[in-house]
């Protein structure tokens, strides 16, 4: 039987595992998808903390990429977007 593990409030398909260069995993669920000067981000949840990660994104047919070597500019432009979006959703609830 497998173990239930703790999803925090997402779905199982809105969870993914990243994988760092030390060899160490954290799972993240995917706050969303948003677009800045038409390129796509990414927000992430590790689980279980209240940390975002913001990271380009690219998706593709069958998979998709994280792109963590954003600019200076890219990331505050990234993180004004966000939070303007997180903003507006408080407001409507």
């Amino acid at each position: 039987m497998a173990e239930d593990k703790e999803l925090y409030g997402y779905e199982e398909d809105d969870i993914i595992t990243l994988e760092y260069d030390n060899g160490e995993e954290e799972e993240c669920g995917i706050v969303g998808v948003f677009d800045v000067d038409g390129k796509d981000y990414i927000a992430l949840n590790p689980l279980g903390t209240g940390e975002v990660y913001i990271y380009g994104y690219k998706e593709y047919e069958e998979d998709f990429e994280l792109i963590d070597d954003l600019t200076d500019e890219e990331f505050e432009k990234a993180i004004k977007e966000f939070e303007g979006l997180i903003d507006a959703e408080l407001v409507a609830d």
